[in-house]
């Protein structure tokens, strides 16, 4: 029997331990402001990589690029459906139950079944920022894939230098999928994505920069890290 280390356990193994704090976001287009208590969790190293998401569901979106590179091309409802899908595969609860929306306004959340998640928008941003308060966390060019170093590509995750906290790819590389939807008032079911990506510039690579997606969109940058409750 192989001893190497299914991507199955190295998604188990690599989740990171996140303590309790606060966090103050903010929008850039409406100038809000607003304060969010965050629980400790775990969270992934890395995104979501496509030999993980080809392992969970038999399948990942057709690219050139290898397997240790994360996965995009994979909506909201999908990163939804997988983490249900690997919450099964890991003997855990799931913490999503689907309703019939094909926008996906009646997904509800139970974080405390303990099973993989998205994280939340203010999950995602205390864990990026690690305890600093600049607009990143380290130099671009050390901790992110971005255009000016990428070569125009995805790149094979955990590359780059990561934060005080063990994260690999929070800025650039690829967007993030957080749970929250971004206004519903003005964008109905549009989700968030965070991080910057591959393709783009700095302003895009940032702790705060905020960005929004239809539930059922699949875009080339755009893929998921997971997250668990404690």
């Amino acid at each position: 029997m192989s001893s190497e280390p299914t991507p199955l356990r190295v998604a188990a193994e690599n989740m990171v331990a996140i303590p309790a704090g606060s966090i103050f976001l903010r929008d850039e287009g409406t100038k809000a402001v607003w304060k969010a208590e965050v629980a400790a969790f775990r969270l992934a190293s890395h995104p979501v990589t496509r030999e993980l998401y080809r392992e969970v569901l038999g399948e990942a979106p057709e690219s050139a690029a290898g397997p240790r590179t994360p996965v995009t091309e994979v909506s909201w409802m999908d990163a939804v459906r997988f983490c249900n899908l690997l919450s099964r595969a890991a003997g855990l609860d799931p913490c999503y139950s689907a309703g019939t929306d094909p926008d996906g306004l009646d997904v509800v959340c139970e974080p405390g079944s303990g099973g993989y998640r998205l994280p939340s928008e203010a999950e995602w941003e205390y864990a990026c920022r690690a305890g600093t308060s600049g607009v990143r966390y380290g130099e671009l060019d050390e901790i992110a894939w971005h255009r000016g170093n990428s070569g125009g590509e995805v790149r094979d995750v955990a590359t780059r230098a990561p934060n005080a906290w063990g994260l690999h790819d929070m800025i650039g590389n690829v967007w993030e999928w957080c749970w929250d939807v971004y206004d519903p008032e003005v964008y109905g079911p549009y989700r968030v994505f965070r991080g910057g990506s591959w393709c783009d510039l700095p302003r895009g690579c940032r702790a705060s920069c905020r960005r929004k997606s239809h539930p059922t969109f699949r875009v080339d940058d755009l893929g998921f890290r997971l997250a668990r409750s404690l």
